[in-house]
């Protein structure tokens, strides 16, 4: 599930965004972090000990390695530059430039190389305790960039924060157990024999903070997605209601009377609930407003939103000047979101008073 998370969503970033941009950049890191989680020894949990004699399995369990060594040191390099990108305060801005981007790369290639043929305690402990460290500084500039920003970007920076807040734990207690493993027993970088609790943990760093990242993107890329979460909440808590009713009815007719007779009873339950559909769906309603306050189906409100769309798109432009390549995109994206051309020369305006 996590893994199907990762790519769908770095799918519609990729097909939502234009080229060189925040999602762009956040699309191929879902990519390279998908590879990197399915690559754990999930994989391993599926084969029987018979397939696991096989003479392809220690093929297989070394390429795992490989693809996972390769994300894990993809990711340091990788995540540094995305948050220069995303967040674009004075903590990220130094991982913007070129020359800090080819730093970052060839010592990934280095730590890989260390990982996968050097000593592995030092090696895996050197890999963990850097990971756990740019997720930490992730947090820290994130927290920062909510401090000082305003606007879209200030909304931004705080979903990134609670992302990687639950990432830190998660990954953090994960790390934490792999490098103890390693100075006090056999490790493997990828290992089928770690507890079942921990690759739940692991997993969960990616299912849980991943669609807040990307959601952190898209709620500038796309101006109804508020709306569209909004729906999804409403109709899930009816159908959670009516599915919760069913089963508890059916179960405890079940235990009393017959299976077959709890069946019965407990569609009959569900059938009655249509009568009280009414107040369920007011319900449903402040579950939804509870959820994406100040989200409302208006023509105010989708207005308010194509206009901040617009904005974050400028604001990403504007640094070092606007080419005559986006100010084409930006006219392309003013148009499609019905913004009158004086409005956007208005907000133009007054980023670039803010900007200075």
């Amino acid at each position: 599930m996590a893994l199907a998370l990762c790519w769908s969503l770095a799918a519609v970033l990729y097909r939502v965004s234009a080229a060189g941009s925040v999602a762009r950049k956040l699309s191929v890191l879902l990519v390279v972090e998908g590879a990197t989680l399915i690559s754990t020894g999930y994989l391993d949990l599926f084969l029987t000990e018979s397939a696991k004699a096989l003479p392809f399995y220690p093929v297989f369990f070394r390429a795992e390695e490989i693809v996972h060594t390769i994300g894990d040191c993809a990711m340091l390099a990788l995540y540094p530059p995305f948050l220069a990108a995303a967040l674009r305060t004075k903590m990220t801005r130094p991982f913007s430039g070129i020359r800090v981007r080819i730093a970052l790369g060839t010592a990934a290639l280095v730590l890989c190389g260390i990982v996968l043929w050097g000593p592995i305690k030092l090696g895996g402990t050197l890999l963990y305790v850097l990971l756990s460290a740019l997720f930490t500084y992730a947090l820290i500039a994130s927290i920062h960039a909510w401090h000082t920003a305003s606007g879209p970007a200030r909304s931004r920076a705080g979903i990134f924060a609670l992302a990687f807040g639950i990432r830190d734990i998660c990954w953090g207690i994960a790390y934490g157990v792999s490098v103890l493993f390693l100075w006090t027993g056999t490790y493997q970088v990828v290992d089928p024999e770690a507890p079942g609790a921990l690759y739940i943990i692991y997993a969960l760093g990616s299912f849980l903070a991943v669609p807040l990242i990307a959601y952190g993107i898209l709620r500038t890329q796309l101006f109804d997605i508020d709306l569209r979460i909004r729906w999804t909440i409403k109709q899930s808590t009816l159908a959670g209601i009516f599915v919760a009713v069913f089963y508890l009815v059916t179960e405890g007719a079940d235990r009393l009377l017959s299976s077959e007779l709890g069946n019965w009873i407990g569609l009959l339950a569900s059938a009655l609930l249509v009568f009280f559909l009414a107040p369920l769906q007011r319900f449903a309603e402040r579950i939804a407003t509870l959820a994406m306050p100040n989200t409302q189906n208006t023509p105010e409100y989708a207005a308010y939103k194509k206009l901040q769309v617009y904005e974050a798109a400028l604001d990403e432009a504007m640094p070092g000047g606007i080419s005559v390549k986006e100010r084409a995109l930006l006219n392309h994206l003013r148009i499609s979101l019905e913004i009158a051309a004086a409005d956007a020369e208005a907000l133009e305006r007054d980023l670039q008073q803010h900007s200075k």
